[in-house]
């Protein structure tokens, strides 16, 4: 499924759910509370995530998540999209797409519909991105895969060319 492609409906999805959601990964792993009763503390976040609690405030300083809820004590309290979108930005995180182009997309999604052409292209220059990163290693892949070869090879070269006093040849001791 594309970035822009519209979701199947979900059985489980209310009236009040859109079906058209803007749809980055596979389907969002289950939560541990259905919607509705999805009130998440600070340090849920953290163990759910695997993020600092740190981490989720800068976050949400910055921009890069919206405004979080408050209980009546003023704690955050995080809901499932807001866990969703924390899947989100990890992916993001980890094809080496910069905070600032991150913030970007998180106030262009804010900003609704309007925006989608401009998320789509910065989604495509990160795709572009990630492809030559790929392509990056899997030629480091190759090297190493070359080497790893070369120096099995060597070691059961130099098992049947030991002489019996245990030297080793020339051509050995120079690789």
């Amino acid at each position: 499924m594309t970035v822009m492609q519209a979701t199947a409906v979900n059985p489980e999805q209310t009236e009040e759910t859109p079906t058209n959601a803007d749809v980055c990964t596979a389907p969002p792993r289950r939560r541990p509370r259905p919607d509705g009763e999805d009130s998440y503390t600070i340090s849920e976040v953290v163990a759910f995530t695997g993020l600092t609690a740190h981490t989720l405030r800068w976050y949400e300083r910055i921009g890069l998540m919206a405004h979080v809820d408050r209980s009546h004590t003023g704690q955050r309290r995080y809901t499932n999209r807001d866990l969703d979108w924390l899947d989100l930005v990890g992916k993001l995180r980890l094809t080496g797409m910069p905070v600032a182009d991150m913030v970007r997309y998180a106030e262009l999604v804010r900003q609704g519909e309007s925006t989608y052409a401009e998320r789509h292209e910065l989604l495509e220059a990160t795709r572009r991105d990630v492809l030559e990163r790929i392509a990056e290693l899997r030629d480091t892949l190759a090297v190493l895969d070359l080497k790893i070869g070369f120096y099995a090879d060597a070691g059961r070269r130099k098992t049947d060319k030991t002489d019996k006093t245990g030297k080793i040849g020339k051509t050995e001791r120079n690789r």
